[in-house]
């Protein structure tokens, strides 16, 4: 089993109060206790410069060991609110009693007609975790625990090159450091690793610059409605700013969203990246690898980590509907697929497809942020995932 805490970067939607009015969120629950006017309310919720969210949740971590999570979201205009979308900035710590420990701070602000986006994930991290070798056809049972300390930094600015096409540049860190085997390392004989074994007692750093070219038409980035979504990142990370290696690699990633609906959530959601080390030899850590994209929301149904090779290929449908009139409940169903290159020809080979199906709840109307509650499974996994607002 395994759970994961997502939060997604808000922006906004445009509503009206008579609208909102016949929908129904968690708020609207502690506000009825007190009878107040519902138009009225919503009336001020829309004028409020900051929307706090603060949620505490437990359950199983992936990889093994029980989690405790508290995810703080503060979100805010820095313009005119029709001119310029929501930012959001978001702390996220979690631990397990199995020792792994998650730290991190993520921020996207647009600062006033969306003329620039600053956008920057941080993170700490003490995390054990299982690894089974590079290639789609590694066994399940031959893997080993690589226990390591980790810092991330991402940090970008995007200037708006036009109506939703932004064009900027970055510098992106990944630092793993205290790198060592689990008590139990007698699968490592048989695992394929080409010659990664020795990262394995030592540090690992990639450093460098990263190339952001974003197409973005979706109107609200927690639950879109409808849209289009393109984001291009190219990273270099040469030796002489700190690199273990010269190397270099690409991030593309595609959405688009369909809505059948005008009143009512009906949307056919849709999702691939390619993830890619264009030139160069990448730390072992740093090679693409299932659930390890930007937010980690993708393959639910596989344990993170479990396929990682030179390049992944990834596909996600899913479909969000409302059950109740008013919108306070809702489901989804998804399915997934992907595949890593090999670890001899780096071609791919085999596919890995998942499943499954969740509730939601509906957190925040005007955001229409929601609490979701997935199960996701594939042919030896089945993971539980929490998350505030939808994977993608």
């Amino acid at each position: 089993m395994g759970f994961v805490l997502s939060i997604q970067a808000q922006q906004p939607a445009s509503v009206d109060t008579s609208g909102l009015t016949r929908q129904k969120d968690l708020i609207d629950l502690l506000k009825k206790l007190f009878k107040a006017d519902q138009q009225k309310i919503d009336s001020t919720r829309l004028k409020k410069k900051f929307q706090f969210s603060l949620i505490p949740v437990a359950g199983n971590a992936a990889g093994g060991g029980k989690a405790v999570a508290t995810a703080f979201n503060a979100a805010f205009y820095t313009g005119d609110p029709s001119a310029t979308s929501l930012s959001t900035i978001y702390f996220t710590p979690w631990f397990t009693l199995s020792g792994k420990f998650v730290l991190p701070f993520r921020n996207q602000v647009w600062l006033p007609n969306n003329a620039l986006l600053l956008k920057g994930d941080t993170r700490f991290m003490i995390y054990p975790q299982y690894t089974w070798g590079i290639g789609g056809h590694t066994n399940e049972n031959e893997k080993i625990l690589l226990e390591y300390n980790y810092l991330r930094l991402y940090h970008s600015c995007l200037k708006k090159i036009r109506k939703n096409f932004f064009l900027g540049a970055g510098y992106d860190l990944d630092f793993h450091f205290n790198n060592r085997l689990g008590n139990d390392s007698s699968a490592l004989a048989t695992i394929p690793f080409f010659d990664y074994t020795k990262e394995y007692h030592q540090s690992t750093t990639s450093s460098g610059p990263v190339i952001n070219f974003l197409i973005d038409s979706r109107r609200n980035a927690t639950n879109p409605p409808r849209g289009f979504y393109l984001s291009v990142d190219y990273r270099f990370n040469p030796e002489f700013l700190g690199s273990t290696y010269n190397w270099q690699s690409a991030f593309i990633d595609v959405r688009k969203y369909f809505s059948f609906s005008k009143y009512r959530q009906n949307i056919l959601a849709c999702w691939s990246y390619y993830w890619t080390v264009t030139n160069g030899r990448a730390p072992y850590l740093d090679l693409p690898s299932i659930g390890w994209d930007y937010y980690n929301s993708s393959g639910r149904g596989f344990e993170q980590n479990r396929y990682r090779g030179k390049r992944l290929l990834y596909f996600e449908s899913e479909y969000r509907r409302d059950l109740s009139p008013n919108g306070f409940w809702g489901f989804v169903v998804f399915a997934n697929a992907h595949t890593v290159s090999e670890y001899e020809g780096n071609a791919f080979v085999y596919w890995h497809p998942a499943a499954g199906a969740g509730l939601r709840i509906k957190f925040n109307k005007i955001s229409r942020t929601n609490i979701g509650i997935d199960v996701g499974v594939s042919k030896n996994y089945t993971g539980i995932y929490l998350s505030l607002g939808e994977a993608f």
